[in-house]
């Protein structure tokens, strides 16, 4: 059998020098480890600091802040881009399709692309009107004002040449010698006492209400009644004057009040079909030429931007400008 080595005996000193170096590398992993411990502490310092308060709930609200400007930018780019048009799922369909067969009949009748001058339109609107009565003519000016500016609310009054086609029911406000000259003139309610009763009872059996100056503080306390409906009188419109049998006259021969609405349109009858293209191109030439000379002085710009001519119930026809 072979024998067993015996265990070699170190001296003093190696164990010394080993004991030493073991110690050492202890040492070492220990500084290590304090290093990573203080630099981790330096970076936590640091990031409280940036925050401006040193607590974790300063730490999330900077956070919480962050991200909701994040999002904040993506929904203003996304805001940028062109949004395509939402489309019905049921679009409507043009008037042309829609209406009756006599409307779709005389709509053929009209170039939606041509621009035709006044006599062409008034001839084609008594040709293309569909209704079973004496429609009317309809003139509509569209005029580039401001009617919210006082010096471009453009309003005045005309009279058409061949008439309104309507009767009129005139009444007179009045007291004394004016009496007789109103009945003379053709008034159909004459007399202020008379006119009075009737507006206690809140009737009215008159279209023109024409009184003097002197008598229109009696119809102030009216003026809720008579204001909405257009018929208290006014200087502008011509029914409160000192002349009254000129004002019933022109009343009774077709005068006709105009202005612009809040979308600066004006709408005004100036005919029925029955008057024939002559006749309307009359009444037409007259309030066009009306409406020329009332251009406010301080406008900038177009005045006439757009003129069409239609009836009641009809297709609309443009105007050459």
């Amino acid at each position: 059998m072979a024998e067993a080595k015996k265990p070699v005996k170190k001296t003093k000193a190696e164990e010394k020098a080993q004991l030493e170096e073991i110690l050492k590398s202890e040492s070492e992993v220990v500084e290590q480890e304090a290093a990573e411990v203080v630099a981790g502490a330096e970076q936590e310092v640091k990031t409280t600091a940036k925050a401006g308060k040193r607590s974790a709930k300063a730490l999330a609200e900077e956070e919480a802040k962050e991200a909701k400007q994040e999002r904040k930018k993506d929904s203003d780019a996304d805001a940028a881009k062109p949004k395509k048009p939402v489309q019905a799922k049921n679009p409507t369909r043009p008037k042309a399709e829609r209406a009756g067969k006599k409307y779709r009949e005389v709509v053929k009748l009209i170039d939606k692309n041509k621009t035709y001058s006044l006599t062409e339109a008034l001839e084609l609107a008594t040709k293309t009107s569909t209704t079973k009565f004496d429609a009317t003519v309809e003139l509509h000016v569209n005029l580039g004002v401001d009617p919210k500016q006082a010096d471009q609310n453009v309003r005045d009054t005309v009279v058409l040449p061949a008439g309104t086609g309507k009767s009129q029911r005139i009444a007179a406000f009045v007291e004394g010698d004016d009496i007789k000259a109103a009945k003379a003139a053709g008034a159909d309610l004459v007399g202020a006492d008379e006119i009075t009763a009737a507006l206690d009872k809140q009737l009215i059996e008159f279209d023109v209400l024409v009184a003097p100056p002197a008598l229109m503080a009696r119809l102030g306390k009216y003026a809720r009644l008579l204001g909405p409906r257009g018929l208290m009188p006014n200087p502008k419109s011509g029914t409160v004057t000192a002349d009254i049998a000129k004002a019933i006259e022109e009343a009774k021969a077709g005068r006709v009040e105009y202005r612009v609405d809040q979308a600066g349109i004006i709408h005004l009858g100036i005919g029925k079909v029955s008057f024939g293209a002559a006749k309307l191109q009359q009444n037409a030439d007259a309030v066009m030429a009306s409406v020329r000379a009332a251009k406010p002085s301080s406008l900038k710009g177009n005045y006439l931007n757009s003129v069409y001519v239609t009836t009641s119930m009809g297709p609309s026809i443009r105007v050459e400008v």
